[in-house]
Parts: structure tokens; sequence; C-alpha cells
């Protein structure tokens, strides 16, 4: 399978009932490179990502991927390129894991589930990636938050596509397992080319698994480019609406700290 593709999204523009909640944004994921939307709550970003996933069409604007309009692709070629693992899925009652997971090879399959010579393979290495290889036989609906966010993220992985867009993955998971998908992020784009657009709202994780960053606010992109650029106390501060220092480490990865009342110790690198 090629990697070398490119989803972008230009001048759009979109809405809910007549109601217009993103305004002429532009998005291009790369192979190679993580993209973070990051933003306030209904700043636009999971409604963005949906858009470059075929599941808002947009106002106006263009969809692409390479140099095809993603709109007009048929369903089947889109998903064979492009996954999303949206905030929330309905669980399927009594199914196993290993069977969830493999809801992800959909797209390279014939009629009656035939002609995925690569499924078994893939399922098993969503499953490794994620971690829920020994859970493989358990009945989803008796997972917890956390392991099932992983359940979904092997299921995308299975699907093993050259862009992959993430609503979120950190969600109900454990520090541990925060860190770990993060870093499976960074491997999907260091060592298999993959194009990442990733949705989260924590800034320093931002910062550290994103080569660029996308700040929306209101529906509008207010900046756009490396974390360091994006990342600046007076802009944070502006957004978000209460004072946020920012410090750039030795590693060079950007720290944050939003300064509440009670907040006395300095932001540190």
């Amino acid at each position: 399978m090629t990697r070398d593709v490119a989803l972008t999204g230009a001048d759009l523009t979109l809405a809910y009932d007549g109601r217009t909640v993103v305004q002429a944004a532009g998005l291009e994921l790369t192979a190679g490179t993580v993209v973070a939307l990051i933003g306030p709550n209904g700043s636009g970003k999971s409604t963005l990502l949906r858009a470059l996933a075929r599941l808002h069409a947009p106002l106006s604007g263009t969809v692409t991927l390479g140099a095809e309009d993603a709109y007009l692709l048929r369903p089947k070629d889109f998903a064979r390129r492009v996954t999303l693992l949206t905030q929330s899925r309905p669980t399927p009652g009594g199914v196993r894991v290993r069977d969830v997971v493999a809801y992800g090879r959909h797209p390279y399959r014939g009629r009656f589930g035939a002609g995925d010579p690569d499924g078994p393979e893939a399922v098993e290495r969503g499953m490794r990636l994620t971690g829920v290889t020994a859970m493989a036989d358990r009945p989803v609906d008796e997972l917890s938050g956390g392991e099932l966010q992983r359940v979904w993220l092997a299921t995308c992985l299975a699907q093993d596509t050259g862009v992959v867009l993430l609503d979120e993955p950190t969600t109900f998971l454990d520090l541990r397992y925060q860190v770990e998908i993060l870093d499976i992020v960074r491997d999907l784009a260091d060592e298999h080319s993959v194009a990442v657009g990733i949705v989260l709202h924590d800034l320093d994780q931002a910062a550290a698994v994103a080569d660029r960053i996308v700040l929306l606010h209101r529906g509008d992109v207010m900046a756009a480019g490396r974390p360091a650029d994006v990342l600046t106390a007076e802009r944070l501060t502006e957004i978000y609406g209460l004072r946020i220092d920012v410090a750039l480490g030795d590693d060079g990865h950007v720290r944050t700290r939003p300064v509440g009342r009670h907040t006395t110790r300095p932001v540190t690198t």
C-alpha cells in the first residue's frame, strides 16, 4: 500500500441545523506527520475532523485525498485509505474483542466476509500494538471504559490505512495507557509513514506528540504551525479565558500551566 497520501480540507465551512460552527478552515495531513487539533470546548475540533472523514458534509470548501475529491470516492475505497476513531461508539453485546477488532477489515472483504488474506495478521497487529491481545476472547461489554477505548483503537489500526483520524483517543484512559496511545501515534507517523490527525484537550500532550498544531476557537483557525510557535502564553490566555503560563523545556517541548486562584508553583522546564 502506498503511504504518500495527503488528506486536505480547504476553506471548509461547516454547520449544524443552519448554524455555522466552523468558518473557512484549512487543514492538511501528510505522510509521516502528526497534526493535533486543540481548542476550548465547542471550538469545532471534532466537527472539522468528521468533515475530513466524510461524516459531516461541508457547506462550502473541499476535502481531497491525494488528488481526488474525497466525497466522490466509493465508501470502501475511502475506508481503505482513511480511518476515524470517534469519541463514542455503541458497544456490541456478547461480541469478543478479536471479532470487534476484525470489524476494521470490512473495507477489504467481499460478500460474506471473503477475500481478505491479510486480515488475520492485521487484527493480531492491532491488538498487539494496543495491548489487548490477552483479552482477545473476552466479550467487549464486560470491559472497562479504558479497555474498550483501546479495543476501538485496535480496530482502527487493523484497518491499516495511510491516514488515521483520532478524536480524543486518550479519553477514559489512565496515565499509563494515555502515554502508550500517544507513543503508538508517534510510531504510526515515524515508523509507518501514516498521516495522523488527532483531537486533544491536554495542551502538553499535544505539544509532545504533534509535529504541527492547529488551534481553533469559535470555529476559526486562530493559529497553525509548530507547537512552540502556536502555544504562546498570550494566545492561550486569550483563547481559554484564564492565565496560562508557557515554558520551553530543554528537550524542546512546550510546557503549559493554567493558573488558578490557588496555583503557586511556576511552570518548570
